[in-house]
């Protein structure tokens, strides 16, 4: 069989389907943003695509900050409401029954429910065309301590986290390997050949 080819689209999948959160503790808002990601490690960086008809859009203008709030199964209704809701007619954090809490560096609420907020400060607007990019410097990322092990580590198969697919939203719930499995593997099997040859 060959391939479909289609016209350009933005057939990336899949990817995060995230609550974000700004303005301020009294007048805040939740959009759901889909086109988001990391840009950089040092200094910590990411971004969000907005369009500038959006409610959040210009609270983010504004204020210049916003926080991005990990989604999960639990929050899966929430989100998909929360995205084809607007923020001129809806309290959003009261209609989806959801806790504002303090962020540490930024004004804008997190959302308690969330397993991992990560707050962010722009750093830059670049005007794409259809959306907006928000570039942000990463301030600080807070974990829930329900999912953090007995390492200091976070567990993220704990939260049930979802992606977005295709206009579906999915599950994320089995791990297959971790950064680096392919090449420990080739160490594993040199090591026990190693070892069986010494003894």
């Amino acid at each position: 069989m060959g391939r479909a080819i289609w016209k350009p689209g933005t057939f990336l999948y899949p990817i995060p389907a995230v609550l974000v959160t700004c303005g301020d503790m009294e007048h805040s808002n939740i959009m759901t943003v889909a086109w988001t990601g990391i840009l950089n490690t040092n200094p910590a960086m990411c971004y969000i695509s907005v369009r500038p008809e959006r409610y959040s859009y210009q609270l983010i203008k504004e204020k210049k900050e916003f926080a991005i709030n990990l989604t999960t199964e639990k929050l899966a209704y929430a989100t998909d409401w929360c995205g084809v809701r607007s923020g001129r007619d809806y309290d959003k954090f009261k209609e989806m029954k959801l806790t504002k809490e303090k962020a540490q560096h930024i004004s804008c609420p997190i959302i308690q429910e969330s397993p991992v907020a990560v707050e962010c400060r722009v750093v830059e607007e670049r005007n794409l065309g259809s959306h907006h990019l928000f570039v942000a410097e990463v301030l600080s990322i807070d974990a829930d301590e329900k999912y953090i092990d007995e390492k200091g580590g976070f567990d993220i198969q704990k939260c049930d986290l979802i992606a977005y697919c295709n206009g579906g939203y999915y599950s994320l719930d089995q791990k297959i390997g971790k950064f680096g499995f392919s090449v420990q593997k080739k160490k594993q099997k040199k090591a026990e050949k190693i070892q069986k040859k010494t003894t």
